[in-house]
């Protein structure tokens, strides 16, 4: 069958995970996205679907047992503080902490990132963009950080590689913040090019040493704008994507990169996110027949977020 749809994956868990009052990553950044997308009628050409809750198993192609096993845990100790009356958060970082919906939040944002790969292999859809939260990149094989407790794009990379038998996956990080945990599970597997671009110095406080030869990071200074970030993906980025060939690309679609969003300092627009997201289109179409998942990452500038999703989505879309 011919692919003519963009597919949008999410789910109402993905609201329930919240770490705090007046904690920047938050439900209402779902709602952003959603009412910008109806707003603008952008939503009425996308395949619209529910993530799945992907299986501890599955999120083990990129995560180890103690970790999942760990995160297991703390789920079942928030549920029985909800049995005896109480409701509390569960902190492990910081930054980050679970509430008793997070787990589930976090299984189906892997599970978006799954449904969405089967989709687009098997032809249902050309490309698709997953609406989901917690974010993943900061997420390590063995440590939940940074607002991320698992790490979808991660965990997507490996299942399509051992479900599809696929040689060459490219895995692009456009977060204002380097994406540790990404590079920490796929590095030197020669199977996946990485390729990313992020604020330094900067949280995580990495990247500026990669830790493959499969890892091109990008790592630029404070108040960047978008006409040299342009610059700077067009020398770094797209040869070594042409040069590999990737059969399926993933995007970890962070929009904290924005000029509106106080959570870092670059200078991005909505017109630099279609920009990045028509060149990776056009990488695609020559080598991965077009293929294409995109899932959230970060993005707390509300308006920001919801305008810049909007652009990217758009690009994918092809309208």
């Amino acid at each position: 069958m011919s692919a003519t749809k963009t597919g949008y994956f999410s789910h109402p868990a993905c609201r329930r995970h919240e770490m705090g009052r007046g904690h920047p990553e938050c439900p209402e950044r779902l709602d952003a996205i959603e009412d910008r997308l109806l707003a603008t009628g952008v939503m009425d050409a996308l395949d619209r679907r529910e993530a799945p809750e992907a299986s501890p198993g599955t999120i083990e192609l990129a995560h180890d047992k103690f970790h999942v096993a760990s995160l297991l845990g703390l789920r079942e100790e928030l549920a029985d503080q909800i049995n005896a009356g109480g409701y509390g958060y569960s902190h492990i970082d910081p930054d980050t902490a679970m509430n008793p919906h997070s787990w589930e939040a976090a299984a189906r944002a892997c599970g978006a990132v799954i449904a969405a790969t089967d989709a687009v292999m098997a032809g249902e859809m050309q490309n698709a963009f997953c609406a989901v939260r917690p974010p993943g990149h900061h997420a390590t094989r063995g440590r939940a950080m940074g607002f991320c407790l698992f790490n979808q794009v991660a965990v997507g990379a490996k299942y399509a590689l051992d479900r599809y038998g696929l040689q060459r996956v490219a895995v692009v990080d456009f977060d204002v913040h380097h994406g540790n945990g990404t590079e920490d599970i796929l590095a030197g597997d020669d199977r996946v090019l990485m390729v990313g671009l992020f604020q330094h110095p900067f949280y995580p406080y990495s990247g500026d040493h990669p830790r493959g030869a499969n890892m091109v990071n990008v790592p630029v200074p404070a108040y960047t704008k978008g006409a040299k970030i342009r610059e700077l993906v067009e020398a770094a980025w797209l040869p070594r994507l042409e040069e590999f060939k990737p059969e399926l690309v993933f995007i970890s679609a962070g929009f904290d990169a924005h000029k509106d969003d106080d959570l870092g300092q670059l200078g991005m627009t909505e017109a630099d996110y279609t920009w990045i997201t028509r060149q990776l289109k056009d990488i695609a179409a020559r080598h991965a027949q077009g293929r294409i998942v995109s899932s959230l990452e970060g993005g707390y500038n509300l308006d920001a977020l919801g305008r810049s999703v909007e652009a990217h989505v758009r690009a994918l879309a092809d309208l």
